[in-house]
């Protein structure tokens, strides 16, 4: 393959940066028929990425190649077009949302905003817009989230007061680190009750020394997010609502489907819907059920039946007043 007709050696650098950061092995004949030259230069390229700082392993077997792995230190990094939109709406995301790195997020955003060309920064932009911060967001310093993180790669104890409660020093397994509505969580295991508890970061006071190690334990359901989800609708470890029923409303499916966000929705036929939903009472299930301001019918189940007839009588009495 006549190398006349290769990119500039810098250029080709970049590009073949680019393409090793993509998956974990390249082989040496796949990586040569990409960047369309032969395996001499992608050899001599690699030398040249090592000079540089970059750790590339050559792999052996019959298809050979190469494998960029982790350094002492972060080297340059090279995106392609559609990685660069990624990072930076990430990025965008990071800053306005008030958490413990939002400031470094607004600063590499503002690297990576210099150096977009104008059509990708647009792009990025449009993904973007006016990406606000939960409401009652609230800040943690840094280095509690990495103490924790420690805490948690070593399985370690932590030890901490709580903010609000009286008492000795909580001694718990801190097992994941999780940031929902604006608020870092820590769901970890508490030998003494038996049982998973969620603590609010801001809320948690550290102490220096940590205590013993402890066995790896799987989160009941399996999923830490949808566990939290639970938690706060008052479930179980599905992260489904304690209470669901449903409904058939008089209205289409396709009329409906905006308005159902946390629910499904099926043809019930003749232009209507049947939609599932969850809430954590009944009383509060029974109202979701009403705010379509259509009629509805076949409301199951019995549980759900009553409360309806319940918020009815509360209504009438309401009424009458």
């Amino acid at each position: 393959m006549p190398e006349s007709s290769s990119p500039s050696t810098s250029r080709r650098l970049l590009s073949l940066l680019t393409v090793l950061q993509s998956r974990r092995d390249w082989p040496a004949p796949v990586l040569a028929g990409r960047l369309d030259v032969s395996e001499r230069t992608i050899r001599r390229d690699v030398d040249r990425l090592r000079e540089l700082g970059y750790e590339i392993d050559a792999t052996r077997g019959p298809a050979g190649g190469y494998r960029l792995r982790a350094g002492a230190l972060l080297p340059p990094v090279a995106f392609g077009d559609e990685q660069a939109v990624a990072v930076a709406v990430a990025l965008r995301l990071a800053a306005s949302s008030g958490g413990p790195l939002a400031d470094a997020a607004e600063e590499a955003l503002s690297v990576i905003s210099r150096l977009l060309p104008a059509p990708l920064g647009r792009r990025a932009q449009r993904f973007a817009v006016e990406a606000v911060a939960p409401v009652g967001a609230v800040g943690v310093d840094p280095g509690s989230l990495g103490a924790i993180e420690a805490a948690i790669n070593a399985c370690e104890e932590l030890r901490f007061d709580y903010a609000g409660s009286a008492g000795p020093v909580r001694v718990t397994e801190p097992h994941h680190l999780l940031w929902h509505s604006g608020r870092w969580y820590l769901l970890a295991f508490t030998p003494e009750r038996d049982a998973w508890r969620v603590y609010r970061v801001d809320r948690m006071r550290l102490k220096t020394h940590r205590g013993r190690s402890f066995p790896r334990r799987d989160v009941p359901g399996g999923d830490p997010a949808r566990y939290l989800e639970g938690r706060f609708r008052g479930g179980d470890e599905s992260g489904g609502w304690p209470c669901q029923g449903e409904i058939v409303v008089e209205a289409s499916r396709e009329e409906l489907e905006p308005y159902v966000v946390d629910g499904t929705l099926l043809d019930a036929g003749e232009g209507r819907a049947r939609v599932s939903l969850g809430s954590w009472s009944w009383g509060a299930l029974a109202a979701e059920c009403l705010r379509f301001d259509r009629p509805i019918a076949d409301a199951r189940p019995a549980a759900l039946r009553d409360a309806l007839v319940e918020v009815a009588r509360r209504a009438a009495a309401a009424a009458r007043d």
